[in-house]
């Protein structure tokens, strides 16, 4: 079998011609899309909705499959992934669960850093973009300049430069009337939408202060094994690499944060926190910390406490709660109540808010309704940024300025041979954040 990965690499292409590429569609093409698009509609004879799978590890098959359940006519037609294994598993998972739906022959099999643009060019209605977040902001660039809507995963982006990008291209797909959809899906619960209205009536009076955690035991590690190239072990263990995470206050934390924003309307405009690595010290434990704790604050005052955490044997919680000054929410468990307990609690039904999401980004597509939640993706993202920021620092930042940030964590070059940024030492260990020292605007 032909080594594509090693094919690829010796294009080398620079983060400059991704974006270079992305770019060059304008405004004039808009209408010639719409025409386009009208036209396969009439050449195919039928209402499917064609689907290309960029990132294929399992938030991507999970992803996939919510997609391809959607009423209506939906087909998997194109897969794209760095690696050919998480294409070949995905490939495997995705036929066993709805066989019927899957029609990716060989020639729509794409790998490598390129692979992205391959699936976009093929006769495709809707892109799914799960690959690590790091790649999100340059893969949803080109396909919102391909005509094609899109669903893409939390977050939206790694740094400052990459949430402008994001949020310039959530621009261009309203004036396309492209749809959208975003990872974020306590927004798809009825649970969590008649709790947050309820606090945005005053349920609970005058907000004064909100807390939320991800505090849980962490996630998977990826050894490093005998031959890779650096590029490829940080792509396989990306969980732990900014570049490519963004730090589990990014990649987790995201949830709640969002949540918090939601409730208030808007994102904060300044914060300060600490942070660092208790137990994560392994060589395979990349740059991030184990623990984060940020205190936000918004522009009326109210303050929102943040803690996530990956350490085992300790206490965990994934929620968020709102204190007011006539009462308090457990806005995860849908109650609210006062000093007398609980006077409030949601009882109805919640469906699957993972499967809600590709439900109505589906029907927003089929019956042309506005759908773009690209804004508060890339806003509640850039949150988990300016938190990331704030421990890493150990300043007091302000959101306008981290906004400005021009810090770009991405690598010169999107090849296996080429350096990603970090580096070990000669234990094997990556330079981690310190406080008071480190730079992050």
């Amino acid at each position: 079998m032909t080594d594509r990965k090693t094919d690829l690499a010796s294009s080398a292409p620079t983060r400059r011609g991704f974006l270079a590429r992305g770019s060059a569609a304008t405004l004039a093409g808009t209408a010639l899309l719409t025409d386009a698009a009208r036209a396969r509609d009439d050449a195919r004879g039928d209402d499917t909705l064609r689907v290309a799978l960029i990132g294929c590890g399992g938030r991507g098959r999970g992803a996939a499959g919510q997609a391809l359940v959607t009423d209506g006519s939906v087909k998997l037609v194109a897969m794209a992934d760095a690696f050919e294994d998480h294409l070949d598993s995905a490939l495997d998972v995705l036929t066993r669960q709805v066989g019927d739906r899957v029609d990716v022959p060989p020639e729509r099999r794409f790998v490598g850093f390129d692979a992205y643009e391959k699936a976009v060019a093929c006769d495709v209605d809707v892109v799914i973009l799960a690959t690590p977040p790091g790649f999100r902001p340059i893969h949803f660039e080109h396909a919102v300049n391909a005509g094609k809507h899109v669903f893409m995963e939390k977050p939206v982006a790694v740094d400052a430069p990459g949430v402008r990008r994001v949020l310039a291209a959530a621009e261009e797909a309203k004036k396309r009337n492209l749809k959208v959809g975003v990872g974020l899906q306590r927004r798809h619960s009825v649970k969590y939408n008649e709790t947050v209205q309820r606090l945005r009536d005053g349920a609970i009076g005058k907000l004064v202060f909100l807390r939320c955690y991800w505090n849980s035991g962490g996630v998977w590690v990826r050894p490093r094994e005998e031959g890779q190239t650096e590029m490829e072990y940080q792509m396989r263990n990306w969980y732990y690499f900014n570049w490519l995470c963004g730090d589990h206050i990014v990649e987790q934390h995201i949830h709640n944060l969002d949540v918090c924003n939601w409730v208030m309307g808007g994102p904060p405009v300044s914060a300060q926190g600490q942070g660092g690595r208790e137990v994560r010290d392994g060589v395979d434990h990349g740059e991030i910390f184990d623990h984060h704790m940020v205190e936000f604050t918004y522009a009326d005052g109210t303050k929102m406490l943040s803690q996530c955490r990956h350490i085992r044997g300790c206490h965990n919680s994934v929620s968020e709660h709102a204190h007011g000054s006539e009462g308090s929410a457990d806005v995860s468990a849908g109650r609210i109540g006062g000093t007398g307990g609980w006077s409030w609690r949601f009882r109805g039904d919640d469906p699957d808010h993972y499967q809600t999401e590709h439900d109505v980004l589906f029907r927003a597509i089929r019956e042309g309704r506005p759908h773009n939640e690209a804004e508060y993706g890339a806003t509640s993202t850039m949150t988990s940024i300016f938190g990331r920021m704030a421990t890493y620092s150990g300043k007091r930042l302000a959101w306008k300025d981290a906004l400005a940030s021009e810090l770009d964590l991405s690598p010169s070059a999107y090849a296996w041979d080429a350096d990603p940024g970090p580096r070990p030492d000669e234990q094997g260990l990556y330079p981690i954040p310190i406080p008071g020292i480190t730079k992050t605007i």
